[in-house]
């Protein structure tokens, strides 16, 4: 059996156990809670039992942390576009057609599996599993970026990021159409479509269900009945640049749940092939939750994208 890795230090702020105990240790909060009841925790010399005592900094505290358990998923040995890694956090250019997480009806070849071959050994145990820690999804046919943790600290510090909405996330898209205006800015509040419990829908301003969401975008290139637009997510909700697009009557071309393809490019899509929304994370930035640093990684577009503004520029 392997033995428990041991975790000792001194808490280097006041407050209740849970809160301080995390900030010292690099483990989320709800981890500590967890390891606090399992009777992992001890401060000073005495077995702690409730996260909610108040501590005062320079206490010295020591934490059993027993090993991760496996996720249940599989490793595969699936190849990943790395565009940055270190011991903390991991960003990935994830191609089209790769499903993020393992659900039913994909049971693997998705990025987790991908991670969990390629980071063997390197994953310290989100909330006491060998995972990678998805902080953020896309689309299963949308590519892009995509930056995933390796640690507790580096996930929690991520999705505080996401929450208050300080990350930089660019999309390109193609839209069918013209909008007018030229840049603008879409409001709309995202939630569970009345109509169709499968699909996402703009909900009207006064509903109490959905979540609000704004979306800005800007023209970059007019095509033949179509046009390339960049969307910068003030928020990040399910299916946003998708649905927000299609309420103003702009679905993206090739998307097969919020919108039709104009008669005039279904001949280029057929011929290119081109059976997904067009769509792609193409600039993604943060603060590194461990260093401190400002991040900010930019991806070309894929071939198929880039050859279908190609064929419709024509």
């Amino acid at each position: 059996m392997t033995e428990p890795e041991i975790i000792t230090g001194t808490l280097a702020t006041a407050g209740r156990l849970d809160k301080v105990l995390a900030e010292a240790s690099g483990l989320s909060r709800e981890r500590v809670k967890a390891l606090i009841a399992d009777g992992a925790v001890t401060v000073g010399k005495t077995l702690a039992n409730s996260g909610s005592v108040k501590m005062q900094a320079g206490a010295y505290f020591s934490i059993a942390l027993p090993p991760p358990e496996p996720l249940a998923a599989e490793p595969q040995d699936i190849p990943l576009d790395i565009v940055f890694e270190d011991d903390h956090l991991i960003v990935v250019n994830k191609p089209a057609g790769m499903v993020v997480h393992p659900a039913a009806g994909n049971p693997d070849g998705t990025l987790v599996n991908a991670l969990l071959f390629h980071c063997a050994g390197r994953l310290s145990g989100i909330n006491g599993v060998a995972r990678p820690g998805i902080v953020h999804r896309i689309d299963k046919d949308t590519s892009g970026l995509l930056v995933v943790a390796k640690s507790d600290a580096a996930h929690e510090g991520l999705a505080k990021q996401f929450a208050d909405h300080s990350i930089t996330r660019r999309y390109l898209a193609v839209c069918a159409g013209y909008p007018n205006p030229r840049s603008g800015t879409i409001f709309g509040r995202i939630g569970r479509s009345d109509k169709d419990r499968k699909k996402i829908a703009v909900l009207p301003d006064d509903s109490s269900r959905g979540k609000r969401a704004v979306t800005h975008y800007e023209t970059l290139q007019t095509l033949n009945h179509a046009t390339l637009i960049e969307c910068r997510l003030e928020t990040g909700r399910t299916h946003q640049v998708r649905v927000h697009c299609a309420s103003i009557g702009h679905p993206l071309l090739g998307d097969p749940v919020y919108g039709r393809t104009p008669k005039s490019l279904k001949p280029v899509l057929d011929q290119l092939q081109f059976r997904r929304q067009a769509l792609h994370a193409a600039r993604l930035g943060f603060i590194h939750p461990i260093t401190g640093e400002s991040l900010d990684f930019h991806t070309d577009l894929p071939a198929d994208f880039q050859e279908l503004i190609d064929e419709t520029a024509r």
